[in-house]
């Protein structure tokens, strides 16, 4: 008898040690699947790139620009056009955001310096923010007058750029002679109100 049992113990551990092909159930009986269910749900599936996309924007608007630029970075290598350039385009801001951070500024030379390269790099929003600081901290300082109303003529803003640089040419009237020599200045230099400023001879002709 002690051998019969050894014996039935031995079947029935071969069994459990070998896949069982599955048997068909009325309906009442769990079928286990968990071979296939593992397969279908990965346990750590990547996020998608929409996923990604919004998770940047959440860190963006929370103003967390460093981890933000990196998840637009990686939605921007996803295959949704759309959403890759929208990345690329929130990626370029969190750079700009990021580089004035790190920038020292504290003299009005450092605001109107700094307003300049953005004026280079069209970035005309954030030149007027600083070119405006610089202004406060001097008022008469001529060429910042100017760097100021060249911002605002590029940005669309005409009426404030005539103001600004009319008070820079009444400082030092050799600004007129630099706006009409100013490649920036040129498509503007012939149209109202600027070109009384740049070409006030031009009223006897």
């Amino acid at each position: 008898m002690p051998e019969k049992k050894s014996l039935t113990s031995k079947v029935s551990e071969r069994r459990m040690s070998k896949p069982q092909a599955p048997r068909p159930t009325n309906g009442t009986e769990p079928v286990s699947h968990s071979h296939s269910a593992a397969a279908a749900v990965p346990a750590t599936s990547p996020p998608s790139q929409l996923g990604t996309f919004e998770a940047a924007m959440r860190l963006f608007h929370a103003r967390n620009f460093q981890e933000a630029r990196g998840l637009f970075a990686l939605a921007a290598t996803g295959s949704e056009r759309d959403i890759a350039n929208r990345a690329r385009m929130h990626k370029t801001i969190c750079d700009r955001r990021l580089e004035q951070a790190t920038v020292n500024l504290g003299s009005a030379e450092d605001y109107y310096n700094y307003g300049v390269a953005l004026i280079n790099s069209r970035n005309l929003g954030e030149a007027r923010t600083h070119l405006e600081k610089a202004m406060e901290m001097t008022p008469d300082c001529d060429h910042i007058h100017y760097a100021l109303a060249l911002a605002q003529a590029l940005d669309g803003d005409v009426t404030s750029a005539q103001q600004n640089l009319k008070r820079a040419i009444e400082l030092e009237p050799r600004n007129r002679l630099i706006a009409r020599q100013d490649a920036d200045f040129a498509p503007l230099a012939n149209q109202p109100p600027l070109d009384a400023l740049i070409y006030p001879e031009k009223k006897s002709w």
